[in-house]
C-alpha cells in the first residue's frame, strides 16, 4: 500500500512541479541558483551546482548570465583568496520574487478552476504532511537516518 501511494504522490508532484516550471520567466538553472542565493545568502558557483545537482561548468554559465544581467554581484572570498562568493543583488531579489509569483498565481488559478471548496480544504489539510515529507527527505540527504 505505501509503495503504490508513494509512487502515485512521486509522479503526481513531479508533473505539478513540471507544470509550475513552465510559467518561469528565468531558466531552470538561474533560477535555481537566485532562489539559493536568496534563501541562504552567498555561496560559491561550486556550492550551487553541488547543491542543484548540475556540473559545474552549466552553474558557470548560469552565473555568467546573472552577473551580466546584475542579479548576482562577486566578492572575493573573506577567507580564501582563490574562491569568489556569490550574493544576490536587489535585481535577483525582484526576478526572484516575480518568478516565485507567477508559479504561486498560477498554481492558484489552477485550485480556483480545478477544486471546489470541501477539495481546497482537503488540499489545505495536506500541505503540512507534504511539508513534513518534505523534511524527512532532508533528513536522508543529511545522513541522519
Amino acid at each position: 500500500m505505501e509503495l503504490e501511494l508513494a509512487e502515485e504522490l512521486r509522479a503526481t508532484l513531479g508533473r505539478l512541479v513540471r507544470s509550475v516550471r513552465e510559467v518561469n520567466d528565468l531558466p531552470r538553472t538561474e533560477a535555481a541558483a537566485l532562489g539559493l542565493l536568496d534563501r541562504e545568502g552567498p555561496h560559491t558557483t561550486a556550492q550551487l551546482a553541488q547543491r542543484h545537482g548540475v556540473r559545474h561548468q552549466t552553474m558557470a554559465q548560469a552565473v555568467a548570465r546573472l552577473a551580466a544581467e546584475g542579479m548576482i554581484e562577486k566578492a572575493p572570498h573573506a577567507t580564501d583568496g582563490r574562491m569568489t562568493l556569490l550574493t544576490i543583488t536587489p535585481a535577483g531579489v525582484a526576478a526572484t520574487n516575480a518568478d516565485r509569483r507567477r508559479r504561486a498565481d498560477w498554481l492558484a488559478a489552477a485550485i480556483d478552476a480545478e477544486l471546489d471548496e470541501t477539495e481546497r480544504a482537503d488540499l489545505a489539510r495536506c500541505v503540512p504532511l507534504l511539508a513534513r515529507l518534505a523534511a524527512h527527505r532532508l533528513d536522508l540527504r543529511e545522513g541522519k537516518i
